[in-house]
Formats: C-alpha cells, structure tokens, sequence
C-alpha cells in the first residue's frame, strides 16, 4: 500500500521526505482499519484455457 501511495495519478513519484513519511503511516493506518474491519482479498481460481478449435 505505501507504494502505491508514493506515486500520483500518472505514476510520477511524489518529490519530498514527507510523502515518504506520510505513505507509510497512512498505510500502516489502512492495514490496521482493514483487519478490524476482517477484510479479506480473495484471488478468483485461474480461467480454464481458451480454445482456438
């Protein structure tokens, strides 16, 4: 998450110490919120293979 929250709208990295701070406190933040709240990312299985025939 804090990745993601480095970098703006364009995929530019954010200039500044701060921004580096504030993503990882913010997802630290998130993390936390999601656990209490038991969110779960699930993966779907894989799609069976398209055939050409």
């Amino acid at each position: 998450m804090a990745y993601g929250l480095r970098f703006d709208e364009r995929g530019r990295p954010r200039r500044g110490m701060a921004w580096e701070m504030a993503a990882t406190l913010l997802a630290e933040q998130l993390v936390l919120q999601l656990e209490r709240a038991n969110f779960v990312v699930l993966k779907r299985p894989p799609r069976p293979p398209h055939s050409a025939g």
